[in-house]
């Protein structure tokens, strides 16, 4: 009876447990070749000076492509027959793939935005509702950190077909800021003034070269138009540096910026 019960074990082991620990043996050799071919990948790609966004798209798209491959080949050491476990992962990828149209979309999107490449990593853009600096392109999706330092995660599919204002793209970007001054003051020596101010900024290019217009005859300011023209990281403390700049340097030289007066008539 013992005999028969090692026999049993024995033909048990042989029919089951070899090929799962051969097909354990796989999985954990395939990972470590999957992370060496994925991590010399990046080395190649980094020394041939391929663009950043383009590496971590390709790398996503082979790390996937490896993992599925070894998949199928663990599945196949079980004692699965691979070839009609292709004919069902087929099938189940039709009917995965109608029901993940959206997707399907979202990764035709992300091969689209490689080729044509509206925007790179690092760029600062505006598209569906969002205005962020780009930190990632991934297969799905795009990920964006806005001002506020918030995670905005957008789909490839709907960034492909939407509109997309890149602020980074020609190197410069011009800064608009308003300042007000009073109908009584001297009109030139404040754009004057005002030019000091942004040629003093050291963040502010001079070519092209900064203005200052009059944009506007409102009911109690001459609102001019201060624009000058800087790196897109500098956007915003040049924005905050011209308004705060314009305040103190025409304080200095005696010219009022207007503020709302309230006039009490006692009859």
């Amino acid at each position: 009876m013992g005999n028969l019960n090692w026999e049993g074990a024995m033909s048990y082991i042989e029919t089951y447990g070899f090929p799962v620990l051969k097909a354990i043996l796989i999985f954990i050799i395939g990972s470590w070749v999957i992370k060496k071919i994925v991590g010399a990948s990046r080395k190649m790609m980094a020394k041939s000076n391929y663009d950043e966004s383009l590496q971590k798209f390709l790398m996503n798209l082979v790390g996937w492509a490896l993992k599925i491959f070894l998949v199928i080949t663990v599945i196949g050491a079980l004692g699965v027959e691979t070839t009609s476990f292709a004919a069902v992962i087929a099938a189940a990828g039709l009917a995965i793939g109608l029901s993940l149209q959206g997707s399907l979309g979202n990764f035709a999107g992300g091969v689209l935005i490689m080729i044509f490449k509206p925007y790179k990593i690092g760029d600062l853009i505006e598209a569906q509702g969002v205005l962020g600096q780009v930190k990632e392109i991934e297969i799905f999706t795009t990920k964006l950190i806005t001002p506020q330092n918030k995670l905005a995660i957008v789909p490839n599919g709907a960034m492909s077909n939407g509109n997309i204002i890149n602020y980074t793209a020609e190197g410069k970007i011009r800064v608009d800021t308003t300042v007000g001054i009073g109908y009584g003051e001297d009109l030139q020596k404040a754009k004057i003034v005002l030019l000091e101010v942004l040629t003093a900024n050291p963040k502010v290019l001079q070519d092209p070269v900064p203005s200052v217009n009059v944009s506007e005859l409102a009911d109690s300011s001459v609102n001019l138009v201060v624009r000058p023209f800087c790196k897109p990281e500098d956007y915003w403390d040049v924005f905050f540096a011209t308004i705060e700049g314009s305040k103190i340097a025409l304080d200095k030289a005696g010219i009022e910026i207007p503020y709302p007066h309230e006039v009490q008539i006692n009859k």
